[in-house]
């Protein structure tokens, strides 16, 4: 039983087709830990934004990692049929029904909470094919990334985003697209003072519900054909194309090292 797993609002888990039309699914991964926290917060905001476009059903479920038990990544774990038999199972099952996938976060001394990496890691099981280990299954499928942090924008822009790239470098591994990323600067109540503050900024707030309802607009479009904008689908083709090149390239001469 994986009573971790919150579900945002009461939503059907299984994919039901009316007619020529699927009905979508989004999972929302919130990795902050405190109750309530800034990330979540602004998580909320995005789903809002997402239940907007109400002239086709859309369904959101949420999880809040602070309350689920994932084992630490092992090569144990490195089945793309889950055997750990712990909350990552049920992580999984929700991902591959899911036609696109938010990560909101902290960014915590340069990176994420350790949690997130351990659930990134595990995500390679199933992301990657099990012969070798290398070509990304998520089929192009959307994702986007909300940070927080204490930190100001030019922190974020000069080295912060570089410190967290490992995350949305490695959904591109696993073969997603990542649509955005954004980040909320000075989160705190006051100098030395962390807290949640990001309920009182309207712009804020209203930001993510706009990002929300166009994400929506996306995956709907994905969960449809199978395919993104046209934009984003060159971008997240060229990147398959580059990366299988570079792959080939460094292959030979990674042996004769």
């Amino acid at each position: 039983m994986y009573t971790g797993v919150m579900i945002a609002s009461q939503h059907r888990i299984k994919s039901k087709v009316k007619g020529n039309f699927v009905t979508p699914h989004i999972l929302v991964i919130v990795s902050g830990t405190n109750i309530p926290s800034n990330c979540e917060t602004l998580a909320d905001a995005f789903m809002e934004g997402i239940q907007e476009r109400t002239e086709q059903e859309i369904h959101c479920t949420k999880i809040c990692l602070r309350d689920l038990s994932i084992q630490h990544f092992s090569l144990e774990n490195y089945h793309t049929a889950c055997i750990s038999h712990d909350d990552f199972c049920r992580v999984q099952e929700l991902m591959q029904k899911s036609h696109g996938i938010i990560f909101a976060t902290p960014i915590w001394n340069f990176s994420v909470p350790a949690h997130l990496k351990n659930l990134i890691d595990r995500i390679g099981a199933f992301g990657l094919d099990e012969e070798t280990h290398s070509k990304g299954q998520l089929k192009g499928m959307p994702v986007t990334f909300i940070y927080t942090g204490g930190a100001s924008v030019i922190a974020w822009k000069v080295l912060l985003h570089l410190t967290t790239m490992h995350l949305s470098e490695a959904m591109k591994y696993f073969g997603a697209t990542v649509i955005g990323r954004h980040f909320e600067a000075k989160c705190m109540e006051e100098k030395g003072k962390f807290g949640l503050v990001v309920d009182k900024r309207s712009e804020s707030l209203e930001n993510m519900r706009r990002r929300g309802k166009q994400f929506s607009h996306i995956v709907r479009r994905f969960a449809k054909t199978g395919r993104l904008p046209r934009l984003l689908q060159l971008r997240h083709d060229a990147f398959t194309w580059a990366y299988r090149i570079g792959n080939r390239i460094m292959y030979p001469v990674s042996q004769q090292q």
